[in-house]
Parts: structure tokens; C-alpha cells; sequence
């Protein structure tokens, strides 16, 4: 018999357990010397207190310790990622200069325990860490520009739920009712596609361009969207303070569950798009009249079939409030399958889109696709779900569960800052549609005609084509704001085209400025070019 074993090679045995190192343990390393290095620690240490009995030795600092290293390895349950760390608690804790490592019955305690101070205390704290440095040396933030080339900055403001399945029990009339262990932290709500009897939402504000996490709020059930939406708005404004930016350059993109005028006049001052709910405005009649003129506009996604007619209704009154409002009308034939959204009347589905946008920065088209790319906020949440799952059951207590979510949050953002730091790529400036460059001003176009020379006022006091504003779709804007569509042209005897705009007999017969109209003639001549 023939043996292939090297004398050289001795194999060597023991009874002893020599656990191998985790292998996230490197990057809670670098995490927690970082943070030690810019003085976060120390100062979660001094802002955010909380002093309860039964606690024993341990500070907020060793449970949020606890809190960071279970955000960053990925494990699955609290029970799992203490026995990949038991072995190692000494050297993990000395990262986050302390000596012992909490139990997870402490740590339970402890989140049950959290009120609504501590948890806020260290939400101020998540947001100055994130603007205390920025994300390069450059200081870029990103931005958006325009048709007529201003800058934005965008925010996503949306939800994300987490079903809980609750195991069935009888109820009967001798039976006390069922005492549910989730029941401070979720309620029964929409739970979409996810399976379960009762709900947890949580609002999340994100920077679209750097797609750094601005803040989370979380609580039972749908949720109380309009609260949390201010607390959005707060967090935001501390964002644009910081980077010193004015308020009216923010865009806000918002789910449609906040297309309602109630939702909107809490939005004073900032920028918006979002999907309309308040179907009653299709009933308006200066909705109803534009809707009975050709569309401005038609819009396709590549990914889909479906051709869009697009109806910029600029001014409209949105709900009870009468929030004045652009209104942006998309229609299309309904098929056999019923719309997942707007309202199907008369084989037509109709869909809305409430913004405050300006006509000459957004057309109608703008808009729409301007909202329909929020998906890309759909793969931000995707992937925060796929590398941390915030939205895992960390506790059965509200407070301990937001504040788990924050730190969650908060490996992100350092996660991304860090990478930066390894990979500095320019953080993307999108130019949404290409500027529209002022005409030369004695250039002929190709098409042979030169710059249009508007009519002249009759008389002291009037119009002249010099007051209806040219709009990047071809329309005028009249000084009191109403849309003038072009309705004839006329070639004259000397070679030059005559248009002739006219806006909507609805509009003009109130309008307090009647008295100074004219109809606008804009008379290009025939240029000399050959």
C-alpha cells in the first residue's frame, strides 16, 4: 500500500475552542476609530443621557456600542451576533473605550426601557455628525438644473413599512383579550406586499444626490405622516442652513399619500412634487376647460407602453384650503386591467400631479418624469434593506426601535463618507433637461427666419407682446399668469409668418387686467439668408 503523506507535514489537534475572528469585526474597527477620532463618542457620552435603575454599570455609550457593532455585521437576530461576539467582548468594547460588554437580556432591558428624550437627544446628534464634515474636500453636495439653468436640491421624503405575523389565538367571550408583545410598536395598517397582520412605518428623508440618510420617524401602524413630515421639513432646514442654501431651491419629492391640499399647505416655502389624490379637481373648470384643448405635451417611459397626454393647469385650487397649486393632467386610454392609480371616467384614466415648480425651469414633461424618477429612491431603500435591514425587530418598544433605526442610519452615512474618502468621485450634479440659450441677436435659424420682432402697444397703458413671457414649450405667458396657445398662422404678402396666440375665453373674461389687453403678434421677418 502506497501512502501519499509528507513526513514534513504534522497535524496537531486540541479539545480547545479557538473561535475564529468575525469577519465584520475589521470594519467595527475602523467604524469605531473613526468615530473615536472626530470626538462622537465622547459626545453621545455628554448629550445623551438616560439614568434608570437596573442598569447596573453600563452607560448609553455601551448599549449604542452594542447597537453600531450589530448594524455592521449584518447577523440577523441579536442572539446571533452575541455568540459570533462573545468570544471576542473584551477587544470590542476596548474600541469604543469601554470595559464590559452589556448582556442581551441589559440590553433589552435598556431599549424597553428608552423614552422619547434620549431617543431625540441622539437624533439631533445623528444629524450634526452629518453636517459637521462634509462628504468631500470639495464640499460638493450635488444639485439639479433646470431649463433655464437653477440649481436644486432634491429630497426624497417617503415611507417604509415592516409587517409582523401574529400567531392566531381564540377569542372567546371566557377568554380575556390577547395581549400582544408587538402591540407598543405596531398596529394593524397597510401592509402592502408584505405579509403579516400588523404594521410599523417609518417616514425617511434622503438626499437624492449623495443618497445620505437625513433622518427617520417611526410609528405604529400607517403612521402619522403629517407629523412626521414636519419633523422632515425641520431636519431638511438644518441641511440647507448648514450648506448655506435658501429654502425656496429645495425640491421635495414626496410619496402620493401626501397629494392632498391639507399635506401641501404644510409645505410653505419649499419647492415640491408629488402625486395628486384630490380627483375633485378634475372637476374644477379651469381644469375642465384646458382639458377640452389639445395636450401640451406627450410622455413615455422606455420601460413602458404607455403614451401620456399631459395638461398644465397652472394656479388651480387644491382642496378645502384652496392651496393654490400646477396642476399637470395625465391621460391615457384605460385598458382591460384596472389602473394601480388615478381615476378611470369614460374609458380614460386620469392621472394628477400637484407642484409649484416654474413653467419656465419644468414643463409639463418635466414634472411627470421629475416625479416618476423617485424610483431611484426605490433602490436606496432596497439596498439599505439588503446591507442592514433597519427595519429587522430589534425591540418591542417604540423608542428602542427608533433608536436602533437611527443607528442603523448612522453606519450608513459613515459607510458612504468612507468610501468616498477611498473612491472620491464628483457627487453628480443632474441636468435634467439641456438650458435653453438666450437667442443671438441677429442670427438667422435654420429654418430661415429670424429672431420674431412682438407687436407694439396701441395705446399708453396697454400690453404689448413685450409683457407675455416666451415658455420653453412654445406657449406665452400673459401678465396675469393664464397660458396663450398659438392658434393661427398667417403668411403675409411680405414673406414674414405671422402667429396669432389666444388663451381661454374662462380666463380672460374675469381677469382684472382686461381692460389693458391686446391680442400678442409676434411677426418674424423673412430673413435674408440664403
Amino acid at each position: 500500500m502506497t501512502s501519499i503523506a509528507d513526513g514534513a507535514v504534522i497535524i496537531q489537534t486540541s479539545a480547545e475552542s479557538a473561535p475564529s475572528t468575525p469577519s465584520w469585526f475589521g470594519e467595527v474597527a475602523l467604524l469605531a476609530g473613526y468615530l473615536r477620532k472626530h470626538g462622537v463618542l465622547s459626545q453621545i457620552n455628554e448629550r445623551v443621557r438616560f439614568a434608570r435603575r437596573r442598569f447596573g454599570r453600563y452607560e448609553v455609550i455601551d448599549f449604542l456600542a452594542v447597537l453600531f457593532g450589530y448594524a455592521i455585521s449584518g447577523e440577523r437576530t441579536l442572539e446571533a451576533f452575541y455568540e459570533r461576539l462573545q468570544p471576542f467582548a473584551v477587544p470590542f468594547m476596548a474600541l469604543f473605550e469601554r470595559d464590559h460588554l452589556p448582556a442581551r437580556s441589559t440590553l433589552s432591558r435598556f431599549l424597553a426601557a428608552l423614552t422619547e428624550t434620549p431617543v431625540e437627544a441622539l437624533r439631533t446628534l445623528f444629524l450634526d455628525d452629518l453636517l459637521s464634515r462634509p462628504l468631500s474636500h470639495e464640499k460638493q453636495i450635488g444639485g439639479l438644473r433646470d431649463r433655464a439653468g437653477n440649481a436644486w436640491m432634491v429630497f426624497d421624503i417617503d415611507g417604509t413599512r415592516e409587517a409582523a405575523r401574529q400567531r392566531a389565538l381564540p377569542q372567546t367571550e371566557e377568554l380575556p383579550a390577547a395581549c400582544r408583545r408587538l402591540d407598543d410598536v405596531c398596529a394593524p395598517g397597510y401592509t402592502g406586499r408584505k405579509r403579516g397582520q400588523v404594521v410599523r412605518t417609518r417616514t425617511v428623508i434622503s438626499q437624492a444626490h449623495s443618497s445620505q440618510w437625513l433622518g427617520s420617524f417611526g410609528n405604529r401602524g400607517n403612521g402619522r405622516y403629517r407629523t412626521e413630515l414636519r419633523q422632515a421639513l425641520a431636519a431638511i432646514t438644518r441641511y440647507l442652513t448648514a450648506h448655506q442654501l435658501p429654502k425656496g431651491l429645495a425640491l421635495l419629492r414626496l410619496d402620493g399619500q401626501y397629494g392632498t391640499g391639507a399635506v401641501l399647505a404644510d409645505l410653505a416655502g419649499f419647492a415640491f412634487v408629488t402625486r395628486g389624490k384630490e380627483y375633485t379637481v378634475l372637476d374644477h373648470p379651469l381644469v375642465q376647460a384646458r382639458l377640452h384643448l389639445p395636450p401640451d405635451q406627450f410622455q413615455q417611459r422606455p420601460e413602458s407602453q404607455v403614451v401620456r397626454s399631459l395638461y398644465d393647469c397652472p394656479e388651480v385650487p387644491v382642496g378645502s384650503l384652496g392651496v393654490p397649486c400646477r396642476v399637470v393632467v395625465a391621460t391615457h386610454p384605460a385598458s382591460k386591467k384596472k389602473s394601480p392609480v388615478g381615476v378611470t371616467r369614460a374609458g380614460v384614466v386620469y392621472e394628477l400631479f400637484f407642484t409649484n415648480l416654474p413653467q419656465q425651469g419644468f414643463t409639463a414633461s418635466d414634472v411627470v418624469e421629475g416625479y416618476l424618477h423617485r424610483g431611484a429612491f426605490e433602490p436606496a431603500l432596497a439596498d439599505e434593506d439588503r446591507e442592514q435591514d433597519p427595519d429587522r425587530w430589534c425591540s418591542l418598544s417604540s423608542c428602542g426601535q427608533e433608536c436602533w433605526q437611527l443607528v442603523s442610519q448612522w453606519v450608513w452615512n459613515l459607510r458612504l463618507e468612507l468610501g468616498h474618502h477611498l473612491h472620491p468621485d464628483p457627487v453628480r450634479t443632474t441636468e435634467f433637461a439641456p438650458t435653453i440659450p438666450p437667442p443671438a441677436p441677429h442670427t438667422a435659424p435654420p429654418s430661415g427666419y429670424a429672431p420674431p420682432h412682438v407687436g407694439l402697444a396701441w395705446k399708453a397703458g396697454r400690453f404689448s407682446g413685450q409683457d407675455f413671457a416666451l415658455q420653453p414649450d412654445g406657449t406665452l405667458r400673459c401678465p396675469a399668469g393664464q397660458k396663450l396657445i398659438p392658434h393661427e398662422q398667417r403668411r403675409e404678402a411680405d414673406g414674414s409668418l405671422r402667429v396669432v396666440y389666444g388663451a381661454s375665453i374662462r380666463s380672460c373674461r374675469p381677469c382684472p387686467l382686461r381692460e389693458q389687453w391686446r391680442v400678442v403678434r409676434a411677426r418674424p421677418p423673412r430673413s435674408r439668408a440664403r
